[in-house]
């Protein structure tokens, strides 16, 4: 069975290229093509899409309308955003998030040079389109009965065994598809008091996180930033990886410091939640918690792993919950998660983990 598409969008060239690298792949068939929100709509029911790519500026009707009436009719076809890297592009795109859309895709800059667009797609928004399609879940499970192997760097490394509960002092999040929505959902949880820092990795380009951690901030009793480099790290504060960068936090005197870095991407990521997560449990040792939610592949698989042996602890989001189950399902399978929980559970685990050993 072939997950079926449907492209809106108003470009004649992106139709043309987007749909031929759609097509590429066996898995996915191009049932349709629209030149804007109105047409896209009537098509619809014609083409019975599994997934559509909606562009977010169109004449007719812009991608935010469109996905409006898309989600007051039909509730199967999974929507992502085609965005353009802007401010407004951000806007709109995290706006359609949170009413219906279940991921977005960067447009490319240049589209004059064909063969870097066309890898460019295929590397990111068919990868995508294939996991949220039909055969998505087959080929997540699939890799779950062939999980990573332990490093041997890790294998050979001392485990920290922890079996009692134990002062949390600083909570460390990774996501993916998915997240925006999920840590919208949770942030307003969080107690305005928080007695410990919060760092996170959302998969984002540049521009987005900025507004993401704006969004957050406005809803949030906690005070969100975008990371920057050099920042101290404060209780009751929570801090972004900007997009295009690993963010890590290092030990320095008495303070714990982010840095920010453009080393090579891992899992096709930068920012990476193994990056982060490495350099939690390298700076905070048993002393952190790892939570990560739903997202697309395994990154946080070897960031976990680390938290894990140095003697702290893990949670994931189970998988009713998320989006795409795959970077919680890989460190649930994989036994790194202590507890494997609905999204509306973890704020409250989170908090009284981190209230063990305070007045």
């Amino acid at each position: 069975m072939k997950t079926r598409v449907l492209l809106i969008d108003d470009s004649v060239v992106v139709r043309k290229i987007v749909g031929d690298a759609v097509s590429s792949h066996p898995d996915l068939e191009v049932v349709g093509k629209a030149a804007n929100g109105k047409l896209g709509l009537e098509m619809i029911p014609q083409v019975n899409p599994d997934v559509i790519v909606l562009d977010v500026e169109m004449p007719e009707m812009d991608g935010i309308t469109t996905l409006r009436e898309i989600r007051k009719i039909y509730k199967n076809p999974k929507v992502i955003m085609f965005s353009t890297l802007t401010q407004r592009g951000a806007d709109i795109t995290l706006e359609a998030l949170s009413i219906g859309a279940v991921d977005y895709f960067a447009k490319p800059t240049n589209l004059s040079n064909v063969e870097e667009v066309t890898k460019y797609l295929k590397d990111g928004l068919v990868q995508k389109i294939k996991f949220l399609g039909p055969t998505g879940k087959n080929e997540l499970l699939t890799a779950f009965h062939h999980p990573p192997q332990t490093s041997n760097a890790l294998k050979s490394a001392p485990v920290v065994s922890s079996t009692t509960a134990q002062k949390v002092e600083i909570v460390a999040i990774g996501t993916s598809t998915g997240g925006p929505n999920a840590l919208g959902s949770i942030f307003p949880n969080i107690p305005e008091k928080f007695p410990v820092p919060i760092v996170i990795v959302q998969h984002m380009p540049p521009v987005f996180t900025k507004h993401l951690a704006d969004r957050l901030n406005s809803k949030s009793k906690v005070r969100v930033y975008e990371g920057t480099e050099g920042a101290i790290l404060k209780p009751g504060e929570a801090w972004i990886a900007p997009g295009d960068f690993h963010m890590t936090v290092k030990k320095e005197g008495l303070n714990y410091v982010l840095h920010l870095n453009q080393q090579p991407p891992e899992n096709s990521c930068r920012p990476a939640v193994d990056v982060l997560f490495r350099s939690v449990a390298e700076a905070y040792g048993q002393s952190a918690l790892g939570i990560v939610l739903t997202g697309m592949g395994q990154d946080g698989f070897r960031g976990c792993e680390n938290l894990t042996h140095v003697g702290s602890r893990a949670i994931v989001q189970d998988e009713a919950s998320s989006v795409v189950w795959g970077m919680p399902g890989f460190v649930a399978k994989a036994g790194l998660a202590e507890k494997v929980l609905p999204l509306d559970q973890i704020i409250p685990e989170v908090v009284r983990r981190v209230s063990y050993g305070r007045l």
